[in-house]
Formats: structure tokens, sequence, C-alpha cells
């Protein structure tokens, strides 16, 4: 099959309701992530006695340990090694048709439903693990999820900025255009300079 010379949309479902909804504009799983986390934070501040020092340290390493999920479920996940028919469709599904299809901006957020989910999944996980601490937890975990959103929105539909930013569009263009073994941090190169996994230069 020849690739796609990166431009368009692809067709993934026959049937048009559920082709709809594999599209979203950006700005409704941000908004989502966003509204969420104010109000986890407005009850973790209200009804913990978690003092707020430690509350705020607890949200950085939500927002940390984001980065560190989303370098792992590209490298591991997205980038699984389609050696069944079922992973085959599975990869291209989640993320192969990104690959050969970087420009279409309706595909750069899961659609709201499956954010929601996610939300909501998170929110038992770290409940469980982290009880009243899951509420400052959170909304950094979201916060998170929340910029890279915007960060890989940016660097597929703006141009590189002239700052320290512009790493980002580099070796997020290196990843879809040159070399996909490498960059899987997008909205941070930290894991990729932990792990080696940097593009090369």
């Amino acid at each position: 099959m020849d690739r796609p010379d990166n431009s368009g949309s692809a067709q993934m479902f026959k049937n048009p309701t559920l082709e709809r909804l594999s599209r979203t504009h950006i700005s409704i799983p941000i908004v989502l992530f966003l509204g969420i986390s104010s109000v986890s934070f407005y009850y973790a501040v209200t009804s913990t006695t978690i003092a707020l020092p430690l509350g705020i340290g607890i949200f950085l390493a939500g927002i940390l340990a984001f980065t560190f999920v989303e370098y792992m479920m590209h490298k591991h996940f997205f980038h699984m090694l389609p050696d069944t028919k079922f992973k085959d469709k599975l990869q291209y599904s989640i993320h192969g048709v990104h690959h050969d299809y970087p420009k279409d901006k309706d595909r750069l957020a899961m659609p709201p439903f499956v954010s929601a989910a996610y939300a909501a999944i998170f929110y038992g996980v770290f409940t469980l693990l982290m009880q009243d601490y899951a509420l400052y937890f959170l909304p950094g975990f979201l916060v998170g999820y929340a910029a890279y959103l915007a960060v890989h929105y940016a660097v597929h539909a703006f141009q590189p900025p002239k700052n320290f930013l512009k790493v980002l569009w580099v070796n997020h263009a290196v990843h879809h255009y040159k070399d996909p073994d490498a960059a899987f941090g997008v909205s941070s190169p930290l894991w990729d300079y932990l792990f080696g996994t940097l593009p090369k230069k």
C-alpha cells in the first residue's frame, strides 16, 4: 500500500456516526481536563487536612508522573510491534493513522467520551492508591495531559517559535519524518534524555 502524502484524513469507520465520533476539536478535551482539575484541586483545599505546600508538591509530582506515562505509552503501546493482525489493527487505529496523516487536526486527541472515561479511571486508581492525596495528584496529572495535548496540537498546527520551545517542534518532526524510534516525549524531552532516545544529531 502506498504511503499517504501526509495531508488529508483517513476514513476509519464506514458508519458516518462512528466516523464523526472519532474526531474532536483539541479544545474539548483540554477544557474537560482543566475543568476536572480545578474541581479536584478545590476539594483538595477545602475538604482535606493536607497542608497546601505539600499539596502543591503532590500536584507537581502529578505533572511529572504524566510526562513519564506519556513517554512509556508512546514508546511501548503506540509503537508496539504489530506482529499479529489484531495488534496491527489496534496500533494503526490508535496511532499509526496519526503518522500517516499528521496534519489531520481532528485526530490529535481522543474523542470526549474516551477522555472523560480516562479521567474517571485515573480518579479511581489514584484514590485507591493515595486516598485524599489523589485530589492533588489528579489535577497535576490532568494538567500534564492537557499540556501534552496543547503542545502536540501546536507542533502540528503552527510554525516553531524562535525560543527554547523550538526543541519540541524539532524533536517531534524527527519522530514523524525521520526516526519513529526516537523522540517519544512530546511535552518534554526529559525521559528521552534519561532513557537515551533523543534524536541523533
